[in-house]
């Protein structure tokens, strides 16, 4: 069983031991807006969808919980609770990874602190990650710090928050990805960080053992095909990027990955060695696998499939997300039109805070159907930014793009992504790479799957898309959208502080 829990929704797989899909489960959860830049959920909506996916594909696939091997569970990485482990209730809504609230104490930080973190943890000092978060809710919420001290609290990302309900609170764990998501993590020494603990005031004991992406972690309780509950052995746990990077097969050093979801990441395998950016991008952890740390190059982009949602819920232009590639299809071009959707800053290789969504270049000319071109198109010149920043970074011509998520889906945007990238665009056999490579890692830990031959072997391309651009049509819509970035930077800063 693969378990992908990601921003706005969780999904389910059942494979067979052949790799054949058994059946599979998706549900919505609800997103929280309390201000501007706040973006949270409610932990224990998710943890019950968890529950529900996992017997739906049971009871659809007419197994019961004994009759199933293993799961692998994957998260959104930098999405943090904090919750009583007595009681065991949340002391506060998560806050997401989007969330931007804790962005003006990291702008108060010194240059030699920001440079420390960037040197420990890989990462840029960024509101994105998940340390400022727990520290706001240990700060803002009423008691919180004291019972942190006191040893009565447990925090870490959603992971840890996850494996403790479902083993009936007996296992507080998270695995070397996800730790390395928090900018508390050493990726040297591969432990928490104990200077970064004591510069955000965090307790080292409320946080979660770090272990392995494959290790027994312990058992969930479930109810399968016949009503019955029984145990199933949790033995993958991983960041969700991560899981979909060895869903690719992308295990060898060089191999890249996209996953278009709510936002969209871009991931390089570097093999057993950190590499690190000159060009905006974070070095994190891959994956702990057989005693072994691998190491990624990535490259985070806020807003991917959220602006199609923001298309159809907030601008109601769509019925539904995917019609968006109909609709962008009734027009040849974007009219001169580019949509920058920083809703919540820009990530990788900007990362600008106060970064805010534009439309510019309107024309009386200008229709519903350009926006949604821009806004599919504004997608692909973000991940094409993160592009040319990793093969700079990691001396790589790309030969081609894997992609994945739900949006990869849309025929009109992959040859936009490869007209604009000029690297052919792979989308495999099956698009829920995630929930596979959560899935993968689980049945590996176990012997159900013999090594990660057995993953490359699996992997198939369901379509190619090739560039079909000249470059100087290329060139001059890169120029455009660079243009238009610029006028989305600092939007959100005060004029007295600039």
């Amino acid at each position: 069983m693969g378990v992908d829990q990601g921003t706005t929704g969780t999904t389910v797989l059942l494979l067979d031991e052949d790799w054949n899909l058994a059946a599979s489960s998706h549900k919505e959860h609800k997103q929280y807006y309390p201000q501007p830049g706040w973006v949270e959920h409610d932990p224990k909506e998710i943890l019950a969808q968890i529950k529900e996916a996992a017997e739906e594909v049971m009871e659809k696939a007419h197994v019961t919980a004994e009759q199933v091997e293993c799961m692998g569970i994957d998260n959104q990485g930098e999405t943090v609770v904090v919750w009583d482990k007595v009681t065991g209730e949340p002391l506060y809504p998560a806050i997401v990874w989007q969330d931007r609230r804790t962005a003006t104490w990291i702008e108060e930080l010194e240059e030699d602190i920001r440079y420390m973190i960037r040197q420990k943890t890989g990462l840029h000092a960024d509101a994105y990650f998940g340390a400022t978060k727990i520290k706001w809710i240990l700060d803002n919420v009423e008691g919180a710090k004291e019972a942190a001290m006191e040893g009565r609290l447990l925090a870490g990302p959603t992971d840890s928050w996850f494996i403790w309900n479902l083993t009936d609170r007996k296992v507080f764990a998270t695995d070397y990805s996800t730790a390395s998501r928090t900018a508390l993590f050493n990726i040297h020494t591969n432990e928490w960080d104990h200077e970064l603990l004591e510069l955000l005031e965090i307790p080292k004991s409320i946080l979660p053992e770090i272990r392995n992406s494959t290790e027994k972690y312990g058992y969930a309780t479930l109810r399968g095909c016949d009503g019955k509950e029984g145990k199933i052995l949790i033995s993958g746990n991983m960041v969700d990027q991560q899981a979909a990077l060895f869903g690719q097969a992308c295990l060898s050093e060089g191999m890249v990955k996209t996953t278009y979801g709510t936002g969209c990441f871009m991931l390089m395998n570097t093999g057993e060695q950190p590499v690190f950016s000159q060009n905006g991008l974070v070095t994190t952890i891959a994956w702990g696998l057989d005693g072994k740390v691998h190491y990624a190059l990535e490259g985070s982009i806020f807003v991917a499939g959220a602006a199609i949602q923001w298309l159809r819920d907030e601008l109601k232009l769509l019925e539904e997300a995917r019609d968006s590639e109909y609709m962008a299809g009734k027009v040849k071009d974007t009219n001169g039109c580019y949509v920058v959707p920083a809703f919540t800053g820009l990530g990788a290789p900007h990362w600008d805070q106060y970064a805010r969504g534009t439309i510019v270049g309107l024309t009386r000319g200008c229709n519903k159907y350009h926006i949604i071109r821009a806004t599919l198109d504004s997608l692909c010149y973000q991940v094409n930014d993160v592009l040319h920043a990793m093969e700079a970074d990691s001396g790589i011509q790309m030969k081609a793009l894997k992609v994945d998520g739900g949006a990869s889906a849309n025929n009109y945007l992959m040859q936009t992504m490869a007209d604009l990238s000029n690297v052919p665009v792979q989308r495999p056999s099956c698009v829920e790479t995630t929930a596979l490579g959560a899935a993968y890692l689980a049945g590996l830990a176990v012997g159900y799957w013999k090594s990660t031959d057995d993953v490359l072997q699996n992997w198939s391309v369901d379509r190619t898309f090739t560039p079909n651009i000249t470059p100087e049509e290329r060139k001059k819509r890169v120029k455009g959208w660079n243009k238009a970035v610029r006028c989305a930077y600092h939007w959100a800063k005060d004029e007295e502080d600039e």
